[in-house]
């Protein structure tokens, strides 16, 4: 695994599989950063530091697997509740990250898609968020769904609002609106539904995220904290999900 980081992997050199084997989508929820920092007697904002890396790591790590779309859930509509010093660090962090990542994005063929209420965020993070988000606009390799105050329950309001909104202007009559219409209503219209939902640290919980898409995705939780998320890590789920037999709800072979 060696060479420039924007060199393709063989999925039948790092992994074992072949290509078809592979999710297009893989969704994850980082949990753990506090509790990793709170192990090391750390104040938490190293936790969330380090979890950077891991994004880093994974993101690029996806990247050179071709993989079609990777979503991060990065922070939801509920995390506002948290202190704000707390607060303030992530969003100045998010936009720090934001900078820092472009070159990398670049190289690596990435486009960015921001998922969830812009409303809320600091003009700041906005800023940066919409000049990285236009920078890779035209990038053709894996997509990255940023999470950024992002709830599903809000995504679903906010879909159907969009929807009443097309049948009150004639756009949509009321008998023509079926999945795909809500499907194509949600933050994640470009995207498609993912294969594979990861959740680090032990925690089996959706929290919010995606409830709408991962219905047919299949789930894998790791105790591994996301800080230590590594490409091992990545790949031991990638080869879980290779075993798993998919039905939706048909009969197996």
């Amino acid at each position: 695994m060696s060479g420039p980081s924007n060199e393709p992997y063989d999925p039948r050199e790092v992994l074992g599989l072949e290509r078809a084997q592979l999710p297009r989508h893989i969704a994850v929820i980082m949990d753990g950063n506090g509790r990793w920092a709170r192990q090391r007697n750390l104040p938490r904002i190293c936790g969330h530091e380090r979890g950077v890396q891991a994004v880093r790591n994974i993101t690029t790590a996806c990247a050179r697997l071709r993989l079609e779309a990777l979503t991060l859930y990065s922070f939801s509509a509920e995390n506002w509740k948290r202190p704000k010093e707390e607060v303030d660090f992530l969003m100045q962090m998010c936009r720090q990250y934001l900078i820092a990542e472009r070159e990398e994005i670049m190289e690596n063929d990435i486009r960015l898609i921001h998922i969830g209420r812009r409303e809320g965020l600091p003009d700041s993070v906005l800023t940066e968020l919409d000049a990285t988000v236009a920078l890779s606009r035209q990038n053709r390799g894996l997509k990255v769904g940023l999470a950024l105050n992002y709830g599903s329950r809000c995504e679903l309001v906010d879909a159907v609002r969009r929807i009443v909104r097309r049948v009150q202007a004639g756009e949509l009559g009321e008998d023509e609106i079926g999945e795909r219409t809500v499907s194509q209503s949600l933050y994640t219209a470009e995207l498609p539904d993912p294969d594979l939902l990861i959740r680090t640290a032990s925690e089996y919980r959706i929290s919010n995220f995606l409830l709408w898409q991962i219905s047919y995705a299949e789930l894998y939780v790791t105790d591994v904290l996301w800080p230590d998320f590594d490409t091992h890590t990545l790949f031991a789920a990638i080869r879980a999900y290779a075993r798993r037999e998919r039905r939706f709800g048909g009969l197996g072979g």
